[in-house]
Parts: structure tokens; C-alpha cells; sequence
């Protein structure tokens, strides 16, 4: 798949949010190596709350709610380090994971907060995959190849009807990439 977006034109991507899947990080590297990780914030909380006790549940996720939306990377540390200390006793696998996870998870500390909205989560990308999902479903047997193609083009088409709005903060999102990314900014 990236090698194919790289044959199509594709010469360089800034930040890939992805949702750690296994080699993912690592193709994405190998196709374009100078592309920042971040891995989706969502689904690492998702992951670590699966098997918590319905009772531990909102002091828990206070504690890690600490973490990820501290201002920079060492007060991030900080609160992990103090959620440990709280939590490993009783749920040992949640820090160990965000620790083994960290350089792909503390990507967007670097950043200011507008970039760091765009990039913490997939949910749009799934968001969108899941209405196309909504579609197929309900035909789930295609007369042909293109046949499905057309009623995925033709969702496509509705889905992003709704996708009027301009985001408010794009200039100052652009200017601060501008600014991580200047040699690599095409003008």
C-alpha cells in the first residue's frame, strides 16, 4: 500500500497517525523514512481500559487522562511514572504497555495543541471506513468488480458532502508544520 501511494506520486509524509498494528510503524519507515509515528491516543486508552474493573474505571482514567494531556513530554513522563505507582500493583499491564509504546505514543508532545488535535487519533479515518462499511453491508453480493466500486464511489461521494467546513485553525496549523517541517514544506 505505500509503496503504491509513493508510485502514485506521494514523495513524503510529515506524520502518519497509525493504530499500531504490527509493522506498520516499520513499512511506513521503510517507504518513507523521515515520516514521524504517532500512534492513535484512543485506541492505546481502549486498549488499556479493556479488562479494568467497572469500579476502578473513572479514577483510573483520571490518572491516565494525566498523561496524555499534560503540556509537554517530561510532565507526560512525570504523570505516567505517578499512575504507575497508583495503578501497577493492581493492573501491571497498562503502564508496561504505554512504556513499551512511548516514542510512537509521545510524538505529538513536540507539537502545539491545534497539530496535536489533527494528529492523536485515527477516529476520522475509522469514522469514515465505517460508513463504508455500513454500505457494503447491506448488499453484501456485487454483480461485479465494478459494481462495487461504483457504490463505494458513490457513498464516497455523500460521506464527504459533509466535509464543507473549513477548519478554523488550518493557518496556524500550517504555519507551525511549516515551521517543524521547512526543508521538507514544498512552497
Amino acid at each position: 500500500m505505500l509503496n503504491s501511494l509513493r508510485n502514485r506520486g506521494v514523495e513524503d509524509i510529515f506524520i502518519a497517525c497509525t493504530d499500531n498494528l504490527s509493522g506498520f510503524s516499520e513499512a511506513i519507515e521503510a517507504v518513507f523514512p523521515k515520516t514521524e509515528i504517532q500512534n492513535c491516543v484512543i485506541h492505546q486508552i481502549r486498549n488499556s481500559t479493556k479488562y479494568v474493573s467497572y469500579k476502578d474505571l473513572k479514577a483510573l482514567m483520571a490518572d491516565l487522562k494525566a498523561v496524555y494531556t499534560t503540556i509537554d513530554e517530561p510532565s507526560a513522563l512525570d504523570a505516567l511514572n505517578i499512575f504507575s505507582e497508583h495503578w501497577d500493583k493492581k493492573y501491571p499491564k497498562i503502564s508496561a504497555s504505554w512504556k513499551e509504546s512511548w516514542p510512537n505514543l509521545s510524538t505529538y508532545f513536540k507539537y502545539h495543541q491545534e497539530v496535536r488535535r489533527l494528529i492523536y487519533t485515527t477516529n476520522a479515518i475509522e469514522g469514515f471506513n465505517r460508513q463504508l462499511r455500513k454500505v457494503t453491508k447491506a448488499k453484501s453480493v456485487f454483480p461485479t468488480d465494478d459494481s462495487l466500486l461504483k457504490m463505494l464511489y458513490l457513498a464516497m461521494v455523500d460521506i464527504t458532502k459533509k466535509w464543507t467546513g473549513k477548519r478554523q485553525d488550518w493557518c496556524i496549523i500550517h504555519a507551525q508544520l511549516a515551521v517543524f517541517f521547512a526543508d521538507r514544506m514544498p512552497d
